[in-house]
């Protein structure tokens, strides 16, 4: 008889007790996956370190512990913070090994607010806005006189941009020994527009005033000379790439902003040449909103103003400014460039 049959005959013999026999010496629970419950408490980090993120590619993030450029760590989204987006500018608490030693890694288990934000779209139909650079006080329009010919048009969706989102705008004028009779620049003299030069024969103790100490951002597209600029600001710019983004997965290319520092103080972050700004989240509003002097005006205006002027707005109370006739001109073509996002 085999071992089975054997069981079956004993359990068939050993005598039935009633209900009445059993106690909770016999009840065997076999405890599940959910027996024991998931606590909610998250631990608070008091030990995390301030660090700055200088580097994006592909869920690793170059950072710098306490704006200090040589002490650098790799580090990963902490799981708490699920698709929180990070980038460049970002102020974050890090916590794990912090030594920066090769193959290291740290996370990131919080993201501060941010003090300002430049955001974009990749055209003016695209729902979801893009968070380029956080926390960036100034914005460097670069813009070149000539090969490429400058359009006023970027130029006034990059100040729009940056006006909402909280920026100083820069313009940054480059190659104007080709075109050194270019009445560019005067097309914004109404916006108090901070113009300067950066072309490869200019001094740079103009632009260096504007930029140390300070968190600024670059943008320009392709050809003006946005990064022989940024080399002359940061003379070892190629080494500093390799180390600042060589965070184990690739190294810093066109797509990706990075932030380099300066060596006298102050960071620039280099971000990659565009096609087109799209500000699909921006209202006529919030442009308005943005100068102070002109805020409190609008609120005097119809719903659905668009603050064009007539005819399209022939009710606008921007029209009831007659002592700021040219600032407001010079706001709408802002307006006006808002709605046109041309590819250049």
């Amino acid at each position: 008889m085999g071992a089975d049959a054997e069981r079956r005959g004993r359990a068939l013999s050993r005598p039935r007790r009633s209900a009445a026999g059993y106690d909770e010496s016999d009840v065997r629970v076999r405890p599940g996956r959910s027996s024991r419950p998931r606590t909610k408490t998250r631990p608070q980090h008091n030990d995390a370190e301030s660090a700055m993120v200088v580097s994006v590619d592909r869920g690793r993030w170059g950072c710098v512990l306490d704006g200090d450029p040589e002490r650098r760590i790799v580090a990963m989204r902490a799981r708490e913070l699920g698709r929180t987006p990070i980038v460049v500018g970002d102020q974050v608490d890090v916590v794990g090994d912090l030594s920066g030693k090769p193959d290291t890694l740290a996370r990131i288990v919080r993201v501060g607010e941010r003090r300002t934000v430049l955001r974009r779209t990749a055209d003016d139909t695209d729902p979801f806005e893009r968070i380029v650079v956080g926390n960036a006080e100034k914005l460097f329009v670069v813009v070149a006189l000539a090969d490429p010919p400058p359009r006023t048009g970027f130029v006034e969706r990059c100040m729009v941009a940056a006006y909402v989102g909280g920026l100083r705008p820069v313009l940054c004028l480059t190659k104007h020994d080709l075109a050194a009779d270019s009445e560019f620049a005067s097309a914004f003299d109404d916006l108090d527009l901070t113009i300067v030069y950066g072309g490869i024969d200019d001094p740079l103790d103009p632009v260096l005033d504007l930029l140390t100490d300070h968190l600024t951002a670059f943008i320009g597209h392709s050809g003006v000379g946005k990064s022989t600029l940024v080399n002359r600001l940061v003379p070892d710019a190629d080494r500093a790439v390799g180390e600042v983004s060589g965070v184990g997965k690739g190294k810093h290319t066109s797509t990706q902003s990075i932030a380099l520092a300066l060596p006298g103080g102050g960071w620039v972050i280099d971000t990659p040449g565009v096609r087109s700004f799209g500000l699909a989240h921006i209202t006529p509003d919030d442009v308005i909103l943005a100068f102070s002097d002109l805020a409190e005006a609008i609120e005097d205006c119809p719903r659905g103003c668009t603050h064009l002027g007539p005819p399209a707005d022939p009710e606008c109370a921007l029209d009831t400014l007659p002592d700021k006739e040219r600032r407001v001109a010079a706001i709408r073509r802002l307006l006006v460039a808002l709605n046109s996002n041309d590819p250049w």
